[in-house]
């Protein structure tokens, strides 16, 4: 089968497609055919640690949607023909392995292209905004760099968990297109600059819940933005600034939580803990389309390089999903 391994260092990455043997489904585990999977930025992002030591192979792609062709010993309530979506190592490949604790059954509305686009950026907007970030209607919820995976992720189940949204992008076309999924207040910048308007916007009483995809050049601006009691979640850096000034009176005098978003460090079991939730109280909304996964662009699986480059351009809205024939 098809399948593509990636070397990181700490300045550059090295992709490569390569014929290896179709694995096997061991104790609890789904052999899936695999016919999408999408990017995310954080993969590719330099000094992550993601892929193990700097210098060493590894396969990659970390969600997908495809078809159960066999199952592990221990599995239950997953046979072969069955349509999944999941977080999965080695997504960007013909066949890859899932465990079946990560694996959600498909809605039947939804094609393998948008399932794919669902595993990783949506249960990781349920972190932020529930199960850490106690997100309530009537809330503000702040997201930089609204237009991303994760930033339209956040918008969409923001909005269904009746908050209002406020976002940042450096595009006036991709806010327009963010207005359209619900964003209830637009700020064009890519600079921290926007604390102002933040207050402006929310009548001077700030965010409740800030999302920080961009990174620690943003990071002290989010703090000037938030409300009483807010919530900020750092889920990346994308700007490659992982130092900032954390502005002790601050935190201290409206009695601010800080928290991180990773997966990094977690169990298997750790990270499964959240899908049983997820399937509950998300998943209903993206059967019945009140959230539609935003996907910019479908690319087939040899085009995976000018996909990341892509994505590392910053120009879509949304994700970038690789189909896999």
């Amino acid at each position: 089968m098809q399948s593509y391994w990636m070397q990181m260092t700490d300045t550059t990455t090295v992709l490569e497609l390569r014929d290896t043997p179709r694995p096997e489904p061991g104790v609890g585990q789904l052999l899936v055919r695999m016919r999408a999977a999408s990017l995310n930025r954080g993969e590719f992002v330099l000094g992550h640690g993601l892929h193990g030591k700097a210098g060493s192979w590894k396969a990659i792609g970390g969600e997908g949607a495809g078809e159960v062709v066999a199952v592990g010993a221990g599995v239950q309530g997953f046979a072969p023909g069955d349509r999944v979506m999941g977080r999965c190592a080695g997504a960007f490949a013909e066949f890859a392995l899932m465990e079946v604790d990560e694996a959600i059954a498909m809605p039947q509305a939804l094609g393998f292209e948008q399932a794919a686009s669902v595993p990783m950026t949506f249960l990781v907007a349920f972190d932020m905004l529930v199960l850490q970030g106690r997100l309530r209607a009537g809330e503000w919820l702040l997201v930089n760099g609204v237009s991303s995976g994760v930033g339209v992720a956040s918008l969409q189940l923001g909005k269904v968990l009746g908050a209002k949204v406020i976002g940042t992008s450096g595009s006036a076309e991709k806010l327009r297109l963010m207005r359209e999924l619900g964003l209830d207040v637009g700020i064009q910048t890519r600079a921290a600059d926007f604390a102002g308007r933040v207050m402006e916007a929310t009548g001077g009483h700030g965010a409740d819940l800030v999302v920080n995809a961009v990174g620690g050049t943003v990071f002290a601006e989010n703090i000037r933005a938030m409300a009483f009691e807010g919530r900020l979640a750092t889920v990346g850096y994308v700007d490659g600034v992982v130092r900032a000034e954390i502005d002790l009176e601050a935190l201290h005098a409206r009695r601010l939580t800080l928290f991180g978003v990773s997966n990094k460090l977690r169990t298997r079991a750790q990270r499964a803990s959240s899908v049983p939730r997820f399937v509950a109280e998300v998943l209903p909304h993206i059967a019945a389309g009140r959230i539609r996964p935003q996907i910019d662009q479908v690319m087939p699986l040899a085009e995976l390089p000018q996909a990341k480059a892509l994505m590392e351009a910053g120009k879509h809205a949304g994700k970038i999903v690789l189909r896999i024939d």
